[in-house]
């Protein structure tokens, strides 16, 4: 079986520290990082543009974010609330090494968003692997991935600003908030025998869950805890192949 690997990057970043409204200068930084790291693609965290504005799909740090992947020659998923015929979404959007815009996704299960909810479900082809894109709460929905996965998705990827609630635990609600989402992160990767990624950021805010991670059907290939850090992972996408064998599905 001829080798099928790709290298994906997440950017869990910390938010409006170099600037208070937008973020645009650090996810370029990060943009060229990953692809002098050699990765396929990055993905940012959920709403990770700008501070306060809906900002139009056309909006010039769209444009530029576009003309950075284009000029590293790398995928990007960026997250933000976005204007789209006039109706706001929390909405991703993928873009190629070309800069051009090759999909979009917007968030099905929403969570105290005030933007209007999706209702379709994408798995993106591209020049390394067919993936999937839902947004944070989306993650604990299992029938989303069950879908992507009826069409290919290889590797899916989770944008994510997760939260805890302080009712929902007595103590330690950063510690048990981490584990549900490692716990979450691994069951649909092996539910599906496919690969994930989240990625989340870090604010200065109290109840911001900052895991982010790379999942194996297995295990947990990379991880980081509250670190503003570049995270990369070769994946060899033939295992999905070896594992279905393994674990057949009715």
């Amino acid at each position: 079986m001829k080798q099928k690997k790709a290298t994906i990057a997440l950017a869990p970043i910390k938010y409006f520290d170099i600037s208070k409204k937008d973020n645009l200068k650090k996810i370029k930084k990060y943009i060229r990082m990953a692809a002098n790291r050699g990765a396929d693609i990055i993905c940012f965290p959920e709403s990770c543009l700008h501070k306060t504005k809906a900002l139009s799909i056309n909006h010039e740090f769209i444009q530029q974010i576009r003309n950075e992947c284009k000029k590293n020659s790398i995928w990007c998923i960026i997250t933000e609330d976005l204007i789209l015929r006039k109706k706001p979404y929390n909405m991703a959007i993928l873009i190629n090494r070309r800069g051009e815009i090759k999909g979009k996704y917007k968030k099905i299960h929403l969570y105290d968003d005030d933007v209007r909810a999706g209702k379709k479900i994408k798995v993106f082809r591209t020049d390394f692997a067919k993936i999937g894109i839902v947004i944070c709460w989306d993650l604990a929905y299992p029938e989303l991935f069950k879908k992507m996965k009826e069409k290919k998705a290889e590797i899916v990827f989770c944008p994510s600003q997760w939260c805890y609630e302080y009712k929902a635990h007595d103590k330690k609600h950063k510690e048990i908030e981490i584990e549900l989402l490692k716990s979450l992160a691994t069951a649909r990767a092996f539910e599906n025998i496919n690969f994930v990624a989240i990625c989340n950021p870090l604010r200065d805010k109290e109840d911001q869950v900052s895991y982010s991670a790379i999942v194996s059907p297995h295990r947990v290939l990379k991880e980081t805890v509250n670190e503003e850090k570049l995270i990369i992972a070769k994946i060899n996408l033939n295992e999905i192949k070896k594992l279905e064998k393994l674990y057949p599905r009715v």
